[in-house]
């Protein structure tokens, strides 16, 4: 299974649709079985963009006032023997992972978040975090390319990256790529690659 992941969308804004940022955002998309999108996105016209590649989840935003059937505050899915839960803001994120287990009805593998607008992957306490960053306005920037995650499952294995979507001339992508790749086995799941 393969999952595209992005957040913070914030459009309409400059653009009205993600392929005003250019070929690079259809080229990500159209690669993916399915799509989580981790919330300010601000219009439903962003999932309606998106489903034309795959099966949409989305997070709530503090900036998503208008209610859709794809998107709930708190998701929870099971994937490949993998539990993934995405919220769209993991407020205190370096607090200890036990207490952001607190955020989902039950614990969860895989935390994906939003809101912060920077890239992060990191596996601690038995857990991996994933913030894709922001799509179109990253570091909170001007309007530019940014980031996105590629989530990679199999029972027992995962692989996660944040990947730079491309550079917009004359607006530089302030990002850093980053993988991980993680093992479940006998002591729960081990990080057996990752860069930087």
């Amino acid at each position: 299974m393969i999952i595209g992941l992005l957040s913070d969308t914030h459009l309409p804004n400059v653009i009205r649709e993600l392929d005003e940022l250019g070929p690079e955002p259809v080229e990500f998309f159209k690669g993916v079985d399915m799509i989580f999108h981790g919330g300010d996105l601000t219009t439903p016209r962003v999932l309606d963009w998106l489903e034309q590649f795959a099966p949409v989840v989305c997070s709530t935003g503090n900036n998503d006032p208008i209610p859709d059937h794809r998107s709930e505050e708190v998701q929870v899915l099971e994937i490949e023997g993998w539990r993934i839960g995405m919220i769209h803001s993991l407020e205190g994120q370096f607090r200890p992972t036990e207490q952001l287990q607190n955020f989902f009805p039950d614990p969860v593998d895989i935390m994906i978040a939003g809101h912060t607008h920077l890239e992060r992957l990191e596996h601690r306490e038995g857990v991996t975090l994933i913030n894709s960053g922001s799509i179109t306005f990253p570091h909170h920037k001007e309007l530019r390319m940014g980031t996105v995650g590629l989530l990679e499952l199999k029972p027992g294995w995962m692989k996660a990256d944040i990947m730079l979507l491309g550079e917009t001339p004359g607006s530089p992508n302030p990002c850093q790529p980053m993988s991980i790749e993680v093992e479940m086995n006998g002591a729960g799941p081990q990080v057996i690659s990752q860069t930087p």
